[in-house]
């Protein structure tokens, strides 16, 4: 059945460009993610530098809001194009760092990524609310989260291939053409409607006044946001890990990405089936739970556990975060999705932006066996409070009917 409900999705020509375009996208953003810590790594030697690389990716989704209210601005296919071909130019200009002086480039770029990172999921949010039946877009939101995370199968093993090979200006170069290539896939989007949605009262807080008004949507945020918190001091401590825990060059980070990318693959094709059987907040907390206990799992000095928990977290994180989209684009009208979307996507995201930027600092302070074990502990705190909060009735979420799109 769930086969059948991805093969629906498909035949959709605006849902399987959206996904392409996802696919190259996401392929050259892999790739480019990984190099960037690799490369900022080998010019400083600094595990903090190079989790600070990660740090500068994550930072604009603190003014998710703002950015979102210029996604129901705007005509959104145009953005995306433009938008896509304005990182494709900015990309080219990494080919000049090649030195520890030069740094700087690096994080400047990261930010203004990060930027068009959180511009371009609002408006993508936007139009495949509208695009997609109601009853279909857990499994479409899972085979984009499949798509995005199943890069990391191939392309942080390119990148750091490419990077070993020819150096970062050439991962740049990659995704750079990604991008160009992603215009041109949104390019191709016919859509009802490309005029940006009325703008209507309430400004950019409107997301936020949506998300916190909603019983449905506020339980699922919050959970996701405390998720993300502790995914951000788990992905600090990648280099330490690699480095100290298991005794690998910064490159073994690509082949631990490629586990966690096998895991999200497997949770992307389940998502839409589990979701129409389960309520979205059991689907949630078992995702936080699985995640919780992968990342104390970490701490473990073994390659054989080290690969399996990277697999769970990548099973596991993204359930929390498909769940509360999916529940998003459901339950919120279109002329503030846009908005309630990128509000959405920075109280989820931007902890972990907050704990990359802290556990930078902290990965030199704290050993792996002691912060590792505690990060878990609190996201199993979390997937607990979720099932045991004040909600409303439980009900699974494929029954549920959409707002007007």
């Amino acid at each position: 059945m769930g086969t059948m409900a991805a093969g629906r999705v498909l035949r959709d020509r605006t849902a399987g460009l959206f996904l392409a375009a996802v696919v190259v996208s996401g392929f050259g953003s892999s790739a480019m993610t990984l190099a960037a810590g690799i490369w900022v790594k080998s010019l400083t030697g600094s595990d903090g530098l190079a989790a600070l690389a990660l740090f500068a990716v994550w930072l604009p989704v603190l003014f998710g809001p703002l950015l979102g209210a210029l996604a129901d601005r705007l005509p959104r296919k145009p953005l995306l194009v433009g938008a896509n071909i304005t990182m494709a130019a900015l990309l080219t200009t990494l080919t000049a760092v090649d030195s520890a002086g030069r740094v700087w480039l690096l994080y400047a770029v990261l930010v203004l990524y990060g930027c068009g990172s959180v511009l371009m999921d609002s408006a993508e949010s936007a139009l495949v609310a509208g695009a997609v039946a109601p009853a279909l877009l857990g499994d479409f939101n899972g085979l984009r989260m499949m798509a995005n995370e199943g890069m990391k199968l191939v392309a942080p093993l390119t990148g750091a291939g490419l990077y070993a090979r020819f150096g970062g200006g050439a991962v740049a170069l990659l995704d750079a053409v990604s991008f160009a290539l992603a215009a041109g896939l949104y390019g191709l989007l016919r859509v009802r409607r490309t005029a940006a949605a009325p703008h209507g009262r309430g400004g950019w807080s409107a997301g936020l006044r949506q998300l916190w008004g909603s019983p449905v949507l506020r339980p699922l945020v919050l959970a996701a946001s405390a998720t993300m918190l502790c995914a951000g001091f788990n992905g600090a401590t990648l280099y330490a890990v690699v480095d100290g825990t298991l005794g690998h060059s910064p490159a073994y980070a690509g082949v631990l990405s490629v586990a966690q990318g096998l895991g999200s693959v497997t949770i992307g094709l389940l998502a839409g089936p589990l979701l129409r059987r389960l309520p979205e907040r059991v689907f949630a907390a078992a995702g936080i739970a699985v995640f919780g206990v992968a990342v104390g799992l970490r701490a473990v000095p073994s390659d054989a556990v080290a690969l399996t928990a990277c697999a769970l977290i990548g099973a596991g994180l993204p359930c929390v975060l498909v769940a509360a989209l999916t529940a998003v684009q459901r339950e919120t009208p279109d002329a503030v999705l846009g908005r309630t979307a990128a509000s959405a996507d920075t109280l989820m995201m931007s902890p972990n932006a907050v704990a990359l930027g802290l556990g930078a600092g902290l990965v030199a302070r704290m050993d792996m066996p002691v912060l590792l074990p505690l990060v878990g502990a609190v996201a199993l705190l979390t997937a607990a409070l979720l099932l045991t909060g004040r909600r409303e009735p439980l009900a699974p979420a494929g029954p549920h009917v959409s707002a007007e799109a």
